[in-house]
Formats: C-alpha cells, sequence, structure tokens
C-alpha cells in the first residue's frame, strides 16, 4: 500500500508531502490500519545504553518534529522513535522551499533550520502519547542564539525534556543552523559536554532517574577531528554518539537536479561516509561508548553494514521515505543477525 501512496506524496512539494504523510499514518493509527503501510517486525529485543529496546531499527530525528505524529510512527513497528530536533522557543525555520529530493540516489536535500514549535509543545505531545516504546528526543539551539551561549539553549531543552525522555540527543551537527558545527570542536564541546553531564547528574540525583546523552555528529569530519572528538566523548562520560548527520558533500550527485541545492544532504549519497564515521569512531571508543548509525540505510545490507562497522543500533530517515514502513521490518531482522 505505501508504493501507492508514495506516488501520491511523490506528486507534492517535499515539504507538503512530509506533513501530509504524518496525517496520513496518523489517520490510520486511528483507524486501526497501521498494518495496511507495512509489514509486520518481529520483536528482536536488544539493550544499549541501559534501555531495552523492542528492536534495534529507530526512526532518526527530523522526521516528527514536533512529536505531532507519535503514535501512528510507533505503530509501524519501530524500536525507537527520536522526535526533534526541537529548540527553546518555537521557530519558523529557513525560507521555503528549503527540501528537494534527489529520486536518482535515493537522497534527500534540507535546509530546514530547526524549524519547530518549541519544546513545550514537544513535551506536551509526548505527554499526551499512548507509545508505551522508547523515545529519544532530540535538542538543539535557536538560530537566534549567539554559539557561544547555546550551552544554555542546550540547557533550557535538556531539563524540559528529560522527565519524559528515555535518552537525549544533542544536535550539535546540523550544517542549517550558523555555526552550529563549530560546537563539535576544541574547548566549547568540551564545556558544552560538561554542561550537559552537570544538568544529567543534577536530574538524576533529583528524581532517582538515569537519562543516557547522545550526541550527534557529522560525518565531513576529519579523521584526526574525529579521534580528537571520540576522546572528548569519553572523558566526559557521554552514553552514547550518533554517527552520522547529513552531509554537505555533493560528489556523488554532481550534475542531478537540486544537486547545487544548499543544505544537508541524506540518504544513499551519505551512506558511505556514515559507515567510515562509525568504523573510526569504533576503532577509537574500542567499545566503551554505544554508537547509533544512520545514514544511508535503505535496505538489509546497508542496515547490516552499519553494525558491522560497529554500531549497536540503527535510525532510518530518507529510506524510510523511499522505502516506507517495509524497510523496518527488512533492516530488524539484517541487524538482528549481524548483531549474532
Amino acid at each position: 500500500m505505501y508504493s501507492i501512496a508514495r506516488r501520491l506524496l511523490f506528486s507534492f512539494d517535499p515539504e507538503v508531502a512530509h506533513e501530509l504523510g504524518l496525517d496520513v499514518m496518523g489517520a490510520a493509527n486511528r483507524l486501526g490500519l497501521s498494518g495496511l503501510l507495512g509489514g509486520k517486525v518481529s520483536p528482536r529485543p536488544c539493550k544499549v545504553m541501559g534501555i531495552d529496546f523492542q528492536n534495534p531499527v529507530g526512526l532518526a530525528a527530523g522526521l516528527d518534529k514536533n512529536g505531532d505524529c507519535i503514535d501512528g510512527l510507533g505503530a509501524l513497528g519501530f524500536g525507537f522513535l527520536e522526535l526533534g530536533t526541537v529548540t527553546p522557543r518555537p521557530q519558523p525555520g529557513n525560507p521555503k522551499p528549503r527540501m528537494f529530493r534527489l529520486p536518482e540516489k535515493q537522497g534527500i536535500i534540507n535546509r530546514m533550520g530547526f524549524n519547530n514549535k518549541g519544546v513545550d509543545h514537544l513535551v506536551a505531545n509526548v505527554q499526551r502519547a499512548r507509545y508505551q516504546g522508547v523515545i529519544g528526543i532530540n535538542i538543539g539551539k535557536n538560530f537566534d542564539t549567539p554559539v557561544e551561549e547555546a550551552s544554555n539553549d542546550y540547557l533550557t531543552c535538556f531539563d524540559k525534556v528529560y522527565p519524559h525522555a528515555d535518552y537525549i540527543a544533542a544536535n550539535i551537527s546540523s550544517p542549517n543552523t550558523p555555526g552550529l558545527r563549530s560546537l563539535q570542536h576544541g574547548d566549547v564541546f568540551r564545556e558544552l559536554l560538561e554542561r550537559l553531564k552537570e544538568a544529567q547528574h543534577r536530574q538524576h540525583q533529583a528524581t532517582g532517574r538515569y537519562v543516557p546523552i547522545a550526541i550527534k555528529i557529522a560525518p565531513d569530519m576529519e579523521e584526526e577531528e574525529l579521534r580528537a572528538l571520540a576522546n572528548v566523548l569519553l572523558e566526559q562520560e557521554m552514553d552514547g554518539v550518533i554517527a552520522t548527520n547529513t552531509t554537505l558533500d555533493r560528489t556523488l550527485v554532481e550534475g542531478l537536479e537540486h544537486a547545487d541545492e544548499a543544505g544537508g544532504l541524506s540518504g544513499d549519497p551519505v551512506r558511505e561516509r556514515s559507515t567510515e564515521t562509525i568504523r573510526l569512531l569504533a576503532s577509537e571508543l574500542s567499545g566503551k561508548l554505544p554508537i547509533i548509525g544512520v545514514g544511508g540505510i535503505s535496505d538489509a545490507v546497508s542496515a547490516a553494514e552499519k553494525i558491522a562497522a560497529g554500531a549497536s543500533l540503527v535510525q532510518i530517515y530518507s529510506g524510510f521515505i523511499y522505502r516506507g514502513p517495509d524497510l523496518i521490518a527488512e533492516a530488524s531482522e539484517a541487524v538482528a543477525a549481524e548483531l549474532g
């Protein structure tokens, strides 16, 4: 059924199709028809970051920024949902158009710019949701917050989502918020992680509940930068790392329509970069920190290769747009087989 729906959705502007797709999934869930959108996903339990996951395939951040379709997405069989990226205050994001399909490469370019309704809206939606699975909440900074004050935005979101998240992901790698990627380097990176860890300790002491922190990184770092980042992740006792966000590289899509649009490129063109980043991280981390692999997963083979490179879980986004819910079951089976 999804192949039929996709043909209809792909006749619309990508951002319009995105919103329609969420509406369709929500309506299907309310009518008890979610099973018509994709195949049944068998339970494949695993434990990562101290969290029990029903299966190792999750939804990557960006598809449901505001938590408007938690129950609809959860009914499709994901092992976990990562909501956001959310910011302290609502913001419209970058001017439209800001999302472009590259179907020849099953890719998507977006320059959304953290468009969202604010952290309070997302928290309210999480509180209303009936979904009982694992929820990660991805946090960021408002576009007009200076980079040197970015940690304040992250901490504001962190404290508000802490009671409602199973894990919290800090997005410091989107290419669509000016200066954001600078947070991945040097003293500013260490200081941000220090403040997040302090907030986690404070919340843990106050609530008795430990919520892991994962850091989402870019695929465009040099090897030495990546090694330095890995060392700081260990030093600051982070709980996980998500590799990777979208890429600025256009090598694999040169000459295609929309290839020159500004923004981050996701889907199959980022597959190899993401996998290599995971492989380097896994070597540097030596199993001391779990990796969530994301980027270019569109079938069983690309899902399994992330695990073979060193990931413990995987997430899908662009592949889900192109393949639909069948990819969840296919990837889950492949990942479980690779994990043994």
